[in-house]
């Protein structure tokens, strides 16, 4: 099985939205997650790119993503906008 290369969060205020690919852009992971369970399920996974809009909640997440050994890169609001359905 492929292991994950990168994976966008959707932040909300309880129940965040994962959406995860492998390096040949196939989906691997698209699920909801509890607030709890959020660093409880990266712990378990290798290194990979994380990203996600910024917003006051983002920059907490990212430093203790950061701090597991993941590469998290925050977006703009302006650049994340495009890709709402």
């Amino acid at each position: 099985m492929s292991e994950l290369a990168t994976v966008g969060i959707d932040l909300a205020k309880s129940v965040f939205q994962i959406h995860g690919v492998d390096e040949s852009g196939q989906v691997l992971v698209r699920r909801q997650l509890r607030r709890g369970q959020l660093l409880a399920f990266f712990q378990k996974r290798p290194r990979c790119l994380i990203g996600m809009e910024a917003c006051a909640g983002s920059h907490d997440w990212g430093r203790r993503l950061q701090e597991m050994g993941h590469d998290v890169r925050l977006m703009p609001p302006s650049y994340v906008k495009p890709y709402v359905k």
